[in-house]
């Protein structure tokens, strides 16, 4: 009659570690879950930073070209300010009616228009000259464009980048972009390393 107790009362005692180490693998794979997702969104975050910086720095830089921003509504609806827009060199006599030509205002000075090529011409010292207009604009631009002036011709364009190609660009470019490369791939491998950790752990415990 004494013993039957006494094993009762082991038996209760047992109990909560019993319900202690049911409840723990839950709680383990919504950490482990959290920690995948955090990978992910890592993941994507530096796809997206390697690819504005193929599209901004490396392509342009491969063919010679310049990673320009629309400033003005000139050549609206079609590239509104904000776009991002690719120039890359293109010699005089290809150059065609239609294209969006880029152009110095002013010989050998760094300002620049890119505006539609509706005419194209030579001059009478022999010279290609191109007459101009902005998609948005009445008239058309008051001077021809001289070969000397060709910057070159629209590659490719990316809405709304042009302000982060604006805000990140010069001397601040080279800084930010390779930082912001370490710094996603450190935090991608961090959580990585936490997550498989944390599934040897509760593979132990599960045990």
């Amino acid at each position: 009659m004494t013993g039957a107790p006494a094993v009762a009362e082991a038996r209760h005692r047992a109990t909560p570690p019993a319900r202690h180490r049911a409840e723990g693998p839950a709680g383990q794979g919504s950490r482990s879950l959290l920690h995948y997702l955090g990978v992910a969104l890592s993941a994507a975050s530096l796809v997206l930073v390697l690819m504005l910086a193929v599209l901004t720095i490396l392509l342009p830089l491969l063919v010679g070209g310049r990673a320009l921003t629309v400033l003005t509504s000139s050549m609206e609806p079609g590239f509104p300010p904000g776009t991002l827009v690719v120039v890359r060199p293109m010699p005089a006599q290809e150059i065609r009616l239609g294209d969006v030509l880029t152009y110095q205002i002013e010989s050998g000075k760094p300002g620049v228009v890119s505006h539609r090529v509706v005419e194209k011409s030579t001059s009478t010292r022999g010279e290609i000259e191109f007459v101009t207009k902005g998609d948005n604009n009445d008239a058309v631009d008051e001077k021809p464009v001289r070969e000397v002036q060709v910057v070159g011709t629209l590659w490719y364009s990316i809405p709304l980048l042009g302000w982060v190609n604006q805000a990140v660009n010069g001397e601040a470019r080279s800084a930010i972009v390779p930082v912001a490369v370490t710094l996603l791939f450190g935090y991608a491998g961090w959580m990585l390393v936490s997550a498989v950790v944390d599934r040897r752990k509760e593979g132990r415990r599960s045990r």
